[in-house]
Parts: C-alpha cells; sequence; structure tokens
C-alpha cells in the first residue's frame, strides 16, 4: 500500500517539491540582505528619530515580493485540498477501481489509513517548511509593515508560523471527505474550495478574535493614534480627527475595535472615520495655523479637555500562543473528519 500510494502521489509530490525549492533558494539569496538593510535603516534612523519614514520606504521597496510569498503560502493548503484531497476517493469511484482495491486482502480501512497518513504527511510537511521559510524571510518586513499588513492582520497571520501546516492537513482531509459524499471528482473539487474559503474567512472575523480574551484600554492620542486632525480653516466648524489602527506603546497589536471617547467617557461615531472634537476652532491651541506644531497643540488641548481613544486589540506578544491555539483547532476539525471519512468508507456499499 505504501509503494502503491507513493506511486500515486510521486508525480504531484515532485512538481510541488520542485516549487518549494525555488522559493528556499530565492528566499536565501534575498533573505540575508534584506536583514542586514533593515538593521542598518534601523541604525541610522534611530540616530535622527526618522524611522518612520525609514519603514514606510523599506516596505514600499519589498512590498510586491512581501505579497506573493504570502500569497503563496495562504494558497498551498488549498490546492492540497483541490488536488490531493478531493480526488483521493472519487478518483476510484469513477474508473471502477475501487471494486478491486476494496475487495482484496487489504481492507478499506487499511487502504484509507495509509492514502491519509502518507499523504497527509506530505502536505502538511510542504505546508509547515513554506510558512517557516517567509516567516524568517520576512521578519524584516513584518516588524515594518503598516498596520493592514503587520505580523497580526487577518491576512498576513494566515501565512506565518506553523498556521499553515494546519490549514493545509484541514483542507487535505476536507477534500476526502467531500470526495466520499460528492463521489465526482469536479463537484468535489468546487464544493472542497468553496467550504475551505468559507472556514478561511470566518476564522479571523469570528473566532480568532476571541481564542484568547482581547485587551480593552483607552489611551491619550499622539502620533501613534492619530492619522489626522482636520482643522477648518474658516473657524466655523468643529475640528475632525481620525484614528489609526494602532494603540500606543503596543506596536504590531491587532486592533479589533477603535472608539474615540469624549470627556464623558460616550463613544463618539466616526472615530476610524473622522470625529467631530467640539472645541474652539477661532481662537486657541486649533485655531488654524497651518502648522505641524499648531496641530501638535490642538492635539495637547484635545487631550486636556479628555478625549482618548478607547481599543480592543489582541497585542502582538500573543502571536505565536495564537498560532498554537489555531493550528489545534485546525487539527481537532481533521480529526473530526478523519473519523467521518473512517465510519463513511466502512459502511459504504461497494
Amino acid at each position: 500500500m505504501i509503494w502503491l500510494t507513493w506511486r500515486q502521489l510521486r508525480g504531484s509530490a515532485a512538481m510541488l517539491a520542485a516549487v518549494l525549492v525555488i522559493l528556499a533558494v530565492a528566499l536565501a539569496l534575498t533573505g540575508p540582505g534584506l536583514a542586514s538593510g533593515y538593521s542598518a535603516g534601523i541604525a541610522a534612523c534611530a540616530q535622527d528619530d526618522t524611522c518612520g519614514r525609514f519603514y514606510d520606504r523599506f516596505f514600499g521597496a519589498y512590498e510586491m515580493p512581501f505579497m506573493a510569498v504570502s500569497l503563496v503560502v495562504l494558497l498551498l493548503p488549498a490546492l492540497v485540498g483541490l488536488f490531493w484531497g478531493a480526488p483521493l476517493i472519487t478518483r476510484e469511484l469513477e474508473a471502477g477501481t475501487h471494486l478491486l482495491v476494496w475487495n482484496q486482502s487489504i481492507t478499506r480501512t487499511r487502504w484509507l489509513a495509509v492514502k491519509l497518513g502518507l499523504t497527509g504527511l506530505v502536505a502538511m510537511a510542504a505546508a509547515g517548511l513554506c510558512g517557516l521559510a517567509v516567516t524568517w524571510w520576512s521578519d524584516p518586513l513584518d516588524n515594518s509593515a503598516p498596520g493592514n499588513l503587520a505580523l497580526m492582520a487577518p491576512l498576513v497571520f494566515g501565512a506565518r508560523g506553523i498556521a499553515p501546516m494546519g490549514y493545509a492537513a484541514f483542507a487535505f482531509v476536507l477534500g476526502v471527505t467531500v470526495g466520499m459524499l460528492v463521489r465526482r471528482t469536479l463537484p468535489a473539487m468546487a464544493l472542497t474550495l468553496a467550504v475551505f474559503a468559507a472556514i478561511q474567512l470566518a476564522m479571523p472575523l469570528l473566532v480568532r478574535p476571541h481564542l484568547m480574551p482581547p485587551v480593552t484600554a483607552t489611551f491619550e492620542l499622539g502620533r501613534a493614534n492619530v492619522d489626522s486632525i482636520n482643522i477648518p480653516r474658516d473657524g466655523g466648524r468643529y475640528p475632525s480627527i481620525t484614528l489609526n489602527s494602532a494603540v500606543p506603546g503596543h506596536a504590531g497589536a491587532w486592533v479589533l475595535t477603535n472608539n474615540l471617547l469624549d470627556p464623558s467617557g460616550r463613544t463618539i461615531a466616526g472615530g476610524d472615520g473622522g470625529a467631530s472634537i467640539r472645541i474652539s476652532t477661532t481662537s486657541g491651541p486649533c485655531a488654524p495655523s497651518g502648522s505641524a506644531a499648531g496641530q501638535d497643540g490642538c492635539l495637547a488641548e484635545i487631550n486636556r479637555l479628555g478625549y482618548r481613544q478607547q481599543a480592543t486589540y489582541q497585542p502582538l506578544e500573543r502571536f505565536w500562543p495564537l498560532q498554537w491555539i489555531e493550528t489545534g483547532l485546525y487539527a481537532f476539525l481533521t480529526l473530526a473528519l478523519t473519523w467521518l471519512s473512517f465510519w463513511w468508507i466502512r459502511r459504504r456499499p461497494s
């Protein structure tokens, strides 16, 4: 059985190995230079407090390869489910070979166990190595990325660490299970893709924020969490303030909710898209001046009046705990589908 399984798998496994070798060589050749450039830039910008501009330039120079390698890691589990998982059973059913394979001395249970074990381990190893290699290479870029592409951001989190290994195992067994139920290759592939994509969207939106209790805190307003202050020049309207999805002192945190509070502690609508601040613009620090110093003075006055940011977030320090918890959750789902696959194949008529 092991020999037969490998004979059926070796073509697609060789193609996957070739892609991973090319990716590994590219990462190994460019990774040290990327890390040294980041270290040199940090050392230079720390002297004159211009690291914000350095982050923008550095990440902008490598944004395309950053997105490309992240996309490879995100797509790999889906491709495993489509081309390795879904056809595993349907290929036998459509060709009629199950009538011979499942009626020999090799039992259905042993046949499926070897298929799932060997192919699944190869898929998990490939996705795990790919995810860890990209995590190593992209570390300088993760440290300098904007908030929507930071390490804890939903789009990036799934392409880092050990989570891709859990995704690949789940996608593969999901494809096998769907193939057993549908019994046709193309419909099984389409349904596998739809279900896997739905779960991958639901995880960061509904599940991951609550895997560990999020932190809720209030912060003074400053450059770290304020995107802009719009001071009307005619002096006839209140200024508006727009918040960043960031919290002071917790760089790289995944901000789940972001609100602006008035001095009484009530939420002001539109904190992310521009909230109106009841402060005079005819005189005082928030009078139109057109200078950065004027905006800094206005911000200090807004803080003095008691306006604050209230954010609910997952700090960057929880990256690896969340990786392990989410991977364990996918492992549980994989085991449940594996049990269903064995239950189904033992009871399915020939």
